[in-house]
């Protein structure tokens, strides 16, 4: 099977049990907002962390649980981004974003709604049976997703739009590593949680994957294709903000990229041929293109 094969599966099986846990919400206008801001999407941070946790214990319910809560908070973040306040977008996935379909405060409470879901669903027993995990994984999960992490670099985005100067090489990276690698960091690090390992080996890894899929989200928004991409294109240009791809050039930015995903894969030595998967996701997220 190859590896989209592989994750396209993988995200079906995620996909599903979140419908499940989303379908006992009822049936009004944010609930809907939130079974439609989280349909369709890589699920590549799901994947992330059904495939670290079994590399220490076999598949369980536990994980998909996990995996579905770090998709919760990934379809927010998308559905606060895509705002007229944030960065204005009439689609995602394909879709109409969830404030064109229905309206901005509706889109407000489905991410509102989709964050403390994914805290919710972080918190059931059978997700760990000792508490101390659970409260370990609503920790590190909302540290990464706040004002230590994801909403820290949107912050950071947004201010450097109005700063009147381009980022450096150096702050792009602080910026990225909070915006996009902080919750790929947690979901690498949460298979190792679920299972009391030591989780350094797969911080590594993320760190490194993390900055390796920004490169290539700068890539694909300079020269990818918007059908296949599902969203806008070319908004960092039009914009005048400085991407890997502005300060390193297109062929630059793939090298580094390359560079990036063999730190990645050099950091899961350790755990020899269980980890190909996480390889080949590394691997994956240079060659995609959308």
């Amino acid at each position: 099977m190859s590896f989209e094969s592989e994750l396209k599966a993988e995200g079906a099986r995620i996909g599903a049990a979140l419908e499940g846990y989303l379908s006992a919400l009822g049936a009004d206008n944010v609930a809907e907002g939130m079974r439609y801001a989280a349909t369709g999407g890589k699920r590549l941070r799901g994947f992330l962390v059904t495939h670290t946790a079994q590399l220490f214990e076999p598949a369980r319910e536990g994980h998909l649980i996990a995996a579905a809560a770090i998709e919760c908070i990934h379809a927010y973040s998308l559905v606060h981004d895509d705002l007229p306040c944030m960065d204005d977008d009439d689609l995602r996935r394909g879709m109409a974003t969830v404030h064109k379909k229905w309206d901005d405060a509706i889109a407000v409470l489905v991410g509102d709604a989709l964050q403390t879901f994914a805290f919710e669903l972080l918190a059931r027993d059978d997700v760990h049976p000792d508490a101390d995990v659970r409260i370990k994984l609503i920790r590190t999960l909302a540290k990464s997703s706040g004002a230590e992490g994801m909403v820290l670099g949107q912050a950071q985005d947004i201010a450097a739009e109005t700063a009147g100067r381009a980022l450096t090489l150096e702050q792009i990276m602080t910026l990225q590593s909070n915006k996009t690698g902080a919750l790929i960091r947690w979901s690498a690090e949460a298979g190792a949680i679920i299972a009391g390992e030591d989780s350094e080996p797969l911080r590594r890894y993320a760190t490194a994957l993390g900055l390796a899929f920004q490169i290539a989200d700068d890539i694909l928004d300079e020269t990818g294709d918007e059908a296949k991409a599902g969203k806008r294109l070319h908004k960092d240009a039009e914009a005048g903000k400085a991407t890997f791809v502005s300060l390193l050039g297109l062929s630059g930015a793939q090298a580094r990229a390359r560079d990036l995903v063999a730190e990645a894969v050099d950091a899961l030595c350790i755990y020899d041929a269980r980890a190909d998967g996480l390889r080949d996701a590394a691997n994956f997220v240079i060659s995609r293109e959308h």
